[in-house]
């Protein structure tokens, strides 16, 4: 099934953090987002635990 209208689609969580890492940095994703795992000994393994209950809508 295509999915054009998607541009995230196929991408996982952690590619899109490791993505926005690449891209600011933790400490500018924490200016820019007040959440504690990207302020508190930011990680992509914190940061995956944190979203991916979201990300599923639980």
């Amino acid at each position: 099934m295509q999915h054009p209208n998607d541009p995230l689609h196929g991408i996982t969580l952690e590619a899109l953090l490791n993505a926005l890492v690449a891209q600011y940095g933790w400490a500018e994703l924490a200016k820019r987002i007040n959440i504690n795992c990207f302020k508190s000994e930011p990680s992509i393994k914190s940061s995956l635990k944190f979203f991916t209950p979201h990300a599923v809508g639980a």
